[in-house]
C-alpha cells in the first residue's frame, strides 16, 4: 500500500486538517528522510504534548499496526549467540524507528533544572544526542514554549532539521521551524486532539514506508 493513502484516510476523517495536508507531507518527507539516512528522532513537549511526545516514540520505535519482524541475518546472529534466547529474541524483537522522547530523563533533567536553567533541559539534550542529520520535533500548542524554543535554536546550530507540531497562529515555532504543522485551532484541548491523529498518520506512514 502507498503510505499516502493514510494521509487521505485522515483528510477524511478530519476535514478541518485539509488546510494542512501539504505541511503534514511536507513534514513525512523530512522525517522519512531522517531515518533513511541512519539519523534519529528527537521529541518533546510541556504537560499534555510531553505525553504525546512518549505517545510518538511508542508508535515508532516498536510495530504499530505492522508486526515488524527482525531479518532473517539478525535473527541468526542472534540464535549463533544462545540458541535459546536467541530464538525468543527473534520472535519477539520488533523493527524500530530510532527515537527519544527528551520528557522520559528525571535524574538528568533534575539535575540540570537544579544545577543550571530548567528552561534549557531540552536543549541541553539536543545537544548531548543530537547529531547533524537528525530531527527535532517540538511539540507546543501556542508554539510559544521558551524551552521548546531553547531546544530549537540549539537544534539549528548542530545541524539538525526543526519541525513543529502546534496551533493557533504558529507562535515562535511557525517562523524558526524548517516546517511546522500549525493545526487550525485556537484551545489548547481542541490543539491537541488534532495533534493526536497528525501524529498517528505520519507514524502510520512512516512504518508503511520502512516496513
Amino acid at each position: 500500500m502507498n503510505e499516502m493513502v493514510y494521509l487521505e484516510e485522515l483528510m477524511g476523517r478530519y476535514p478541518v486538517l485539509e488546510p494542512v495536508r501539504q505541511s503534514i507531507g511536507e513534514v513525512y518527507e523530512i522525517l522519512k528522510e531522517c531515518f533513511e539516512s541512519g539519523h534519529k528522532l528527537l521529541v518533546a513537549g510541556n504537560g499534555g504534548s510531553a505525553a504525546d511526545s512518549e505517545h510518538i516514540v511508542g508508535e515508532l520505535m516498536k510495530g504499530f499496526v505492522k508486526r515488524r519482524q527482525v531479518p532473517e541475518d539478525m535473527a541468526k546472529r542472534l540464535e549463533d549467540i544462545d540458541p535459546e534466547a536467541g530464538k525468543d529474541l527473534a520472535q519477539k524483537l520488533q523493527g524500530g524507528l530510532p527515537a527519544i522522547a527528551l520528557t522520559g530523563h528525571p535524574g538528568l533533567s533534575t539535575a540540570f533544572l537544579n544545577d543550571v536553567d530548567g528552561q534549557m533541559v531540552y536543549a541541553q539534550q539536543v545537544y548531548g544526542y543530537g547529531r547533524e542529520g537528525d530531527v527535532f520535533l517540538g511539540i507546543s500548542t501556542s508554539g510559544n514554549a521558551a524551552n521548546i524554543h531553547y531546544a530549537a535554536v540549539a537544534a539549528r546550530a548542530l545541524g539538525l532539521k526543526v519541525v513543529g507540531l502546534t496551533g493557533k497562529d504558529g507562535g515562535k515555532m511557525g517562523r524558526y521551524a524548517d516546517k511546522a504543522i500549525i493545526v487550525p485551532e485556537q484551545e489548547t484541548f481542541k490543539i491537541q486532539e488534532l495533534h493526536l491523529p497528525v501524529y498517528h498518520a505520519l507514524c502510520l506512514m512512516l512504518e508503511e514506508h520502512f516496513f
